[in-house]
């Protein structure tokens, strides 16, 4: 039975209000969609990749409870969270193993196994994360609503919900940042 977007929600504004037993029966009712996200990031690497999204998905709910001070909002709020969570966690693994590659010589500390990331990915992994980050001091919103839809899987109107904009603005800001990226992403090459 797939839990209801209410009960999601009144879990999570409990958690948000120091219940550490709503964050415990939480997680039973999230883990299959947050599952469902980790897969839809490890599904973009290369195709002899093993895929293990359960080391994504328990790294970024780690990451997720060491949140403090976080009032959720509701279902769409949690799950736009995770999903940068799941990039950091991505694009940390990239930059540790881009930074062995130029001849780091940190040793190595793996958070799970799981999360193997191939070379020529890890590239592509920070590169868009740095652009990213570019379409962010140019337009907060517009890579919100990247995260949000792209590494989220949110709906543009859940996008539309938790940015509190409409649907609309959310489709054309959702057109200009790809267009934006594409552009920074090719340029940088």
């Amino acid at each position: 039975m797939t839990p209801s977007q209410h009960e999601v929600t009144k879990l999570l504004v409990a958690w948000g209000k120091g219940d550490q037993n709503a964050r415990d029966e939480l997680m039973p009712l999230v883990y299959e969609e947050l599952h469902r996200l980790a897969h839809s990031y490890m599904i973009r690497e290369r195709p002899a990749h093993t895929l293990q999204t359960s080391g994504l998905v328990n790294e970024a709910f780690l990451r997720l409870v060491d949140q403090t001070d976080v009032h959720w909002q509701n279902r769409a709020h949690f799950f736009g969270i995770a999903a940068q969570m799941m990039r950091r966690v991505l694009v940390d693994y990239a930059r540790s193993r881009r930074y062995a590659k130029r001849g780091g010589s940190a040793p190595q500390v793996s958070l799970d196994e799981g999360l193997i990331i191939s070379q020529e990915r890890s590239e592509e992994v920070v590169a868009l994360d740095e652009a990213l980050k570019s379409l962010s001091d140019f337009d907060l919103r517009k890579s919100q609503i990247v995260e949000l839809r792209f590494f989220g899987g949110l709906s543009i109107e859940e996008t539309a919900e938790v940015l509190k904009v409409s649907p609309g603005t959310v489709k054309r800001d959702w057109m200009l940042a790809k267009a934006w990226l594409r552009r920074e992403i090719t340029d940088g090459k």
